[in-house]
């Protein structure tokens, strides 16, 4: 007890980074390493093994095509091109990966959250109206109009849209600090799970009839 009352400033800062440390993907320990889905001659590094670093090229860090425009023909009227560790293999280890995201007018990308990353998106044409709920008791809601050039940030693990209220196409495109930050949409998730949650449960959570989830069901 006592050393904690004498280093009190000690003790919070590394909590605080600690609590930081746990919210984004862990330093990498090597100059890269390039995912491989091959286990021969590779080491099994943060979900993916590493390609030996004397066959890794150029390519294994190049992705070309983020400047051609996506089919947002769908219900939606939107598309997301997500390049990640997946597509871009050395991205492994390194917390980061990108996104393109196409909007059709009034096409929306709709509530979803990242539970491995904060987002950070920037408006490169069009303007769309944009948002995050906080997960304290209040469920605050911050939203932005942004227009081409503005930038907003979504912190990791909350709940955020994007929504083009104009009357063109609009492009935007993401970072976030994770490889793999992972995609969590909540109508999907909750209408569309495999097998499909129990419609009692879902009933009583939105205080609906149970005609009205059954029908959302069938939608997913």
């Amino acid at each position: 007890m006592r050393s904690v009352t004498k280093y009190p400033v000690t003790v919070l800062l590394f909590a605080f980074a600690c609590s930081m440390a746990s919210a984004s993907d862990p330093s990498p320990l090597q100059d890269f390493c390039v995912a491989i889905n091959s286990s021969t001659s590779a080491v099994f590094v943060n979900g993916k093994f590493c390609k030996n670093p004397k066959v890794v090229t150029a390519d294994d860090f190049f992705f070309s095509g983020l400047q051609i425009p996506r089919n947002t023909a769908n219900q939606l009227g939107s598309n997301v091109t997500r390049v990640n560790v997946d597509l871009l293999p050395g991205l492994n280890t390194l917390g980061i990966s990108l996104a393109r995201i196409d909007f059709a007018p009034y096409g929306v990308n709709p509530p979803h959250f990242h539970p491995r990353g904060t987002e950070i998106t920037m408006v490169a044409e069009g303007t769309l109206y944009v948002g995050f709920v906080t997960s304290d008791t209040d469920n605050r809601l911050f939203t932005k109009v942004l227009n081409k050039g503005d930038v907003f940030v979504f912190p990791v693990g909350h709940i955020h849209f994007q929504f083009n209220i104009g009357k063109t196409n609009a492009v935007a495109f993401a970072g976030f600090s994770s490889q793999n930050p992972g995609l969590i949409t909540i109508a999907n998730t909750v209408f569309g799970s495999n097998p499909p949650i129990n419609p009692d449960v879902l009933t009583k959570a939105f205080q609906v009839d149970k005609k009205v989830i059954n029908y959302l069901q069938k939608q997913f």
